[in-house]
């Protein structure tokens, strides 16, 4: 597993686009600086920029120049959830492209519990931008095999490990509102 997971670091530091195991389904996604690949992972998954994309990351530390500073309690409902499969839509910093917010001021994140995606960010040094592996409109992938079946040649690396034990993707929540966006 080490040597998938460096030549995954490998790539996605030059660049690349991979897909890899979350905790329930594969995900696609490239380093969140390199904004030519976001805008190449939206075209390979035929996916709107209005929608948003998820940052994960291995700690909230790699999440500071993406969100705004939360208040404490705020800080506190999100850290007792991580790691973890909850994603939490937080306020954006105001330099932070469309390409990753959509046509919202909030930013999709979380810190995952999957071994591989915390991996993937602490060797990266940097949050990783992240979406289902499947084409808009198709079904989620849950093996390497169905993603490369799903996009042939279009990925520069598929990591093959296996998925967590979640049933779903992750459950996403509001914030600041409480309101549950994806149950």
């Amino acid at each position: 597993m080490s040597w998938q997971i460096h030549r995954a670091v490998h790539v996605l530091k030059q660049g690349g686009l991979i897909a890899y195991p979350t905790e329930a389904v594969y995900g696609l996604g490239c380093l969140a600086h390199f904004h030519n690949t976001i805008e190449r992972l939206l075209k390979v998954k035929q996916r709107p920029v209005k929608k948003g994309l998820i940052l994960l990351a291995s700690d909230l530390s790699q999440l500071d120049n993406y969100i705004q500073p939360l208040p404490p309690d705020i800080l506190a409902k999100i850290r007792y959830t991580w790691p973890g499969p909850i994603t939490w839509l937080l306020p954006a910093r105001n330099h932070i492209p469309t390409l990753i917010t959509g046509q919202h001021n909030s930013i999709a994140v979380r810190i995952s519990a999957h071994p591989v995606v915390n991996e993937l960010c602490r060797r990266s040094q940097a949050p990783l931008i992240s979406t289902s592996a499947n084409l808009s409109g198709r079904s989620m992938t849950y093996s390497a095999f169905e993603v490369r079946k799903q996009f042939d040649d279009q990925l520069d690396y598929i990591l093959n490990a296996p998925l967590g034990r979640q049933d779903k993707p992750s459950k996403i929540i509001d914030a600041l509102s409480g309101q549950v966006i994806r149950s």
